[in-house]
């Protein structure tokens, strides 16, 4: 029994020094929650071979990452701007986009407010700094504290594209590093208001708006003001564990999980 788990050990050793490393860098919404889940997923189905390195720390930094071949996929709540694929393209990196699910922007506020929806001309006043107490929108008195994504977060500028109408943030507005952080301070501030991933909606301590009455569910993606895609890029021909990745992504088993997470299969809106 002792040389057969020796022998187990020893394969285990060279099955790991033999892994092949598959980094992913970008966004947050994708590589806090969903990519590790898909990545067990994968490895699940036999792909043992294959070793993940997961960096979330917005969608705004995975093309650096694609363009200096520190990363082999890219994680990124929102398209590829044009600026971006042309610098990955001088560094000799042409793109590819696979879209692998749709996402809804969820407004949060903490459990106890009494709000329980908001028109989209609402959340522009507030987001944006023209409302500034509560009461003004039928809600408890006091200051309305505002949470969002990063500067570098792909969320923070579909959030201005979708729901801002292009316009600034408040100088007011508190920068948070992810969905969790931002649903972590909603769930501990009465007065607080945030946005965050479909999959975040349900987090302790907080509940989402309906937004002109419109419920934050999938079945309710199309119509939804704040709906999006979200995207995995990739060099023109990625490696084999890249393709590997992204073909069980793509198939039943990967939406699957897509849909456990919270996110919406793509599928699903065809």
């Amino acid at each position: 029994m002792k040389t057969i788990s020796v022998l187990i050990s020893a394969t285990a050793m060279l099955a790991m020094a033999n892994a092949q490393t598959l980094s992913l860098k970008g966004s947050d919404t994708l590589g806090a929650k969903l990519v590790p889940q898909l990545a067990e997923g994968f490895k699940a189905a036999g792909n043992t071979n294959v070793k993940f390195e997961i960096a979330a720390e917005g969608s705004t930094t995975a093309f650096p990452a694609l363009a200096n071949g520190t990363a082999q996929l890219g994680m990124s709540s929102r398209k590829v701007k044009d600026e971006e694929r042309t610098y990955c393209h001088a560094q000799g990196v042409a793109l590819t986009e696979y879209q692998i699910c749709y996402d809804m922007i969820c407004v949060i506020v903490n459990k106890n407010s009494p709000l329980a929806k908001l028109t989209s001309a609402q959340v522009a006043k507030i987001f944006t700094g023209q409302v500034k107490d509560w009461s003004e929108i039928g809600g408890a008195p006091g200051k309305i504290s505002i949470y969002t994504r990063n500067t570098s977060s792909g969320t923070y500028k579909d959030w201005q594209h979708l729901a801002m109408g292009g316009r600034d943030y408040p100088s007011s507005a508190l920068k948070m590093a992810g969905n969790e952080q931002i649903a972590q301070e909603v769930a501990k501030n009465k007065s607080g208001i945030g946005y965050v991933g479909l999959a975040y909606a349900k987090t302790s301590g907080t509940k989402a708006l309906a937004i002109d009455g419109l419920e934050p569910v999938a079945k309710n993606a199309e119509k939804y003001p704040y709906s999006r895609s979200c995207f995995l890029y990739a060099p023109e021909k990625p490696i084999a564990e890249a393709s590997a990745f992204i073909a069980y992504i793509e198939s039943p088993a990967g939406q699957g999980i897509v849909r456990s997470v919270g996110f919406i299969p793509f599928k699903d809106l065809k």
